[in-house]
């Protein structure tokens, strides 16, 4: 359930009725493997969590803190199971590279064999230099720049997903500029409201995505787009959310998808060859999270579209869907040092961390929920109700909202957040002149910067004076 939005920003000092807190787990040590990357454990000798055999005493030691420590083997399995899931039908997976986008990253999902999706001219640039194959590359955006548009044509990539009138023609004018015929799908908000955040909730009506079905706006774009030399319409795109774990919006979409499919064919004697469901898939923040598995997303989503493609007498359409939070957000955990310790008289401790709302604007900015744990030693103290702050001047500067903690924690101890590895390093900020973590890769007892921490010097040298 989403929580007010403050005027001025996440309160504080929210005082909740007594009892509304869930009780404690009954052992603060145990790591619920739902919420961690999988090769997280905690060693039984030492007490202290390890991620690919590696002690986080030693990554924080070598690497500092804040740090966003990404299990590569993890990335890889998980984009394994999305590729396997869909690999038996006619179906493309593209790795949603808003979540987290390096160049490391684009090599691995090359060689897992995904392709990605990018929304700026930044991230196709990232993508074009990591050797992502253009031709697997779609390109979203609701205003993408004349110069990205023509950077995108002149690249060779697959798709550009369409997403106004003005789009239509600006893309449209640069491929007949360089003599090509450019594959588009046309965004479409189908009216379907996810259940989640307003302000992460895409496909109603009121936003600033796609083309309206109910409008006409989509049909309209339809025949815009079949009249221009310059683009070839291949199919229809729907993103109705985010952190969706009910497959249900997905079935309403799909049916509307595919009913406009007919209603083209029925208006112009065109089959279009393709739909694009979007992502949005939840993962588990805490333990009370329930995410789908990739097979299971698999089959509930083909089994949609054949039923409405029969019910319809049309041609089942090539499917692609945009894993991308489900690929890389569960694989990384954000490793801070705790510093201040604040007790508040019997409400709750105030635990600040040497991070915040640079490294995870996402509690501040939608509420979001994350789990907590203890990772340089394991503690048998009482558990005592905490709030993880950051280092941050802001009251909202929160990273765990409400998590117990052993009460025996002290300044220098590790604490982990996992579940960071989407839109965490994506969304980090230079707030307070604060330095962005890097981004460390670990796979059998490796370890190896992918994304390399800011200093002072990268700071100074922006700002010329």
């Amino acid at each position: 359930m989403s929580r007010s939005a403050h005027p001025a920003g996440p309160r504080h000092g929210d005082v909740l009725p007594e009892g509304h807190y869930a009780a404690p787990p009954a052992d603060l040590n145990l790591l619920d493997p739902k919420v961690w990357s999988k090769t997280v454990t905690r060693d039984e000798a030492t007490g202290a969590v390890t991620v690919a055999g590696l002690d986080v005493r030693a990554l924080a030691e070598q690497f500092g803190t804040p740090a966003y420590i990404l299990d590569e083997e993890d990335f890889r399995s998980r984009c394994r199971a999305w590729q396997q899931a869909f690999s038996h039908l006619d179906a493309d997976v593209y790795y949603a590279g808003k979540a987290f986008l390096s160049r490391a990253v684009v090599r691995w999902l090359h060689e897992e064999g995904l392709s990605v999706d990018v929304c700026s001219g930044g991230e196709l640039t990232v993508a074009l230099s990591a050797g992502m194959p253009p031709e697997r590359i779609a390109f979203h955006g609701n205003n993408k720049t004349r110069a990205e548009l023509e950077h995108a044509v002149k690249s060779g990539i697959g798709h550009v997903v369409v997403d106004s009138f003005e789009e239509l023609v600006r893309l449209a004018w640069a491929a007949d500029q360089q003599g090509v015929r450019q594959k588009i799908l046309l965004r479409v908000t189908v009216g379907v409201e996810a259940h989640t955040h307003e302000f992460i909730a895409t496909a109603h009506e009121d936003q600033k995505f796609g083309f309206s079905l109910t409008g006409g706006q989509a049909a309209e774009a339809v025949r815009r787009a079949l009249t221009l030399d310059g683009v070839e319409l291949v199919g229809i795109h729907s993103h109705i959310g985010s952190q969706i774990f009910d497959m249900a919006g997905f079935e309403v979409a799909a049916r509307r998808v595919v009913g406009l499919l007919a209603e083209v064919k029925h208006e112009h004697g065109v089959e279009l060859p393709e739909i694009d469901l979007g992502g949005g898939l939840g993962i588990a923040y805490t333990s009370e999270d329930d995410p789908r598995e990739p097979q299971e997303i698999a089959t509930a989503l083909t089994g949609i579209v054949r039923r409405e493609c029969a019910a319809e007498g049309l041609a089942i359409p090539r499917l692609s869907v945009e894993p991308g939070r489900a690929i890389v957000g569960p694989t990384a955990f954000t490793l801070y040092e705790v510093g201040t310790i604040k007790p508040l008289g019997g409400l709750r401790t105030y635990v600040s961390v040497d991070g915040g709302m640079s490294d995870n604007i996402r509690t501040a900015l939608y509420d979001a929920d994350y789990s907590v744990a203890l990772v340089s030693r394991a503690s048998d103290a009482e558990p005592m109700l905490s709030r993880v702050v950051g280092k941050h001047c802001e009251s909202g500067d929160i990273v765990v909202r409400d998590a117990f903690l052993p009460d025996d924690l002290a300044p220098g101890d590790l604490l982990a957040v996992p579940a960071t590895g989407a839109y965490c390093r994506s969304m980090a900020s230079n707030y307070n002149h604060a330095l962005k973590p890097p981004v460390v890769a670990v796979r059998d007892g490796q370890a190896r910067v992918i994304v390399r921490r800011e200093t002072e010097e990268d700071l100074l040298r922006l700002d010329v004076g």
